[in-house]
């Protein structure tokens, strides 16, 4: 999208942000509505990658405003899809075919959510907002919460829980970098990074408060609300002394990374089975 076209959105979005009753103002609902279409065709985005490699990622606040205005000034509507019927305020994704993606009934991706060419959507769901990369698959029951981004050549297992992050609008959403495997029912919320070409084990849960601990080298490294890039993770308990004795908190465990290989289904096969991590 040309960028004096962007700078104008982004200042009427911010004032009808600060002032509902701009709302009223045909123009205003016109620019609300350019940004979820430019969103949905990918010409938008809630964050972008670091331009250079070991930068960071930039969250547009106002694209989120825009999303947030976009509740206020549609209108609830029956929505009726063969034997479905549905009752929203957001339509669905249209276009599917000509935009070279594969979504397997009853999977549900919304308008303003982005797929790039060769994605697949097994029966989960892909909330607006969200960008999924290409050749990424949402497998069965995996939901992608509003605004998440998740790159390339992913794979989200059954039952996966991709958090949305929509306010505030300044937090940064959950971002999933190119080449991640999630194991089933592992849950990834509250802005949580998940580095490039990472494994995540079945059943882990990331918070941005969960004590992410690499227990690989002879002495403990935390992170919390990061995974470092190519990182094999489990779930994990750390104990901790209460008044009333002393208990297990869950984290996860960092226990080793994953080889170097130019094939990464090679590299994410070697990785599931030297460390016997559940999918």
């Amino acid at each position: 999208m040309e960028s004096t076209l962007v700078s104008q959105l982004e200042r009427t979005i911010g004032e009808a942000f600060a002032n509902r009753e701009k709302l009223k103002e045909p123009a205003v609902v016109e620019a609300v509505q350019a940004v979820i279409a430019a969103l949905d065709a990918g010409e938008l985005r809630v964050a972008s990658p670091p331009a250079a490699e070991g930068g960071e990622w930039s969250t547009h606040a106002w694209v989120k405003q825009a999303i947030l205005l976009y509740f206020a000034v549609q209108k609830m509507e029956k929505i009726e899809i063969g034997p479905f019927e549905f009752h929203d305020k957001i339509p669905l994704k249209k276009d599917l075919d000509r935009a070279g993606v594969r979504v397997v009934p009853p999977g549900v991706v919304r308008r303003g959510a982005f797929l790039e060419p060769g994605a697949i959507v097994m029966p989960g769901y892909v909330n607006i907002g969200a960008r999924v990369g290409a050749g990424t698959m949402v497998d069965t029951w995996a939901t992608v919460g509003s605004c998440a981004q998740i790159g390339k050549d992913c794979h989200l297992a059954g039952g996966v829980g991709i958090g949305g992050v929509l306010e505030p609008p300044s937090a940064r959403p959950v971002i999933i970098e190119d080449g991640v495997f999630v194991g089933s029912r592992a849950v990834i919320v509250e802005g949580t990074l998940v580095g490039a070409e990472a494994v995540i084990g079945a059943g882990v849960v990331l918070t941005s408060s969960t004590a992410i601990l690499d227990v690989s080298g002879t002495s403990v490294v935390e992170h919390r609300g990061f995974v470092p890039a190519r990182s094999v993770v489990i779930p994990g308990v750390r104990m901790k002394r209460f008044p009333a004795g002393e208990f297990g908190i869950p984290c996860a465990l960092i226990i080793g990374k994953r080889t170097p290989s130019t094939d990464r289904k090679v590299s994410l096969n070697e990785a599931l089975r030297d460390f016997a991590v559940p999918v």
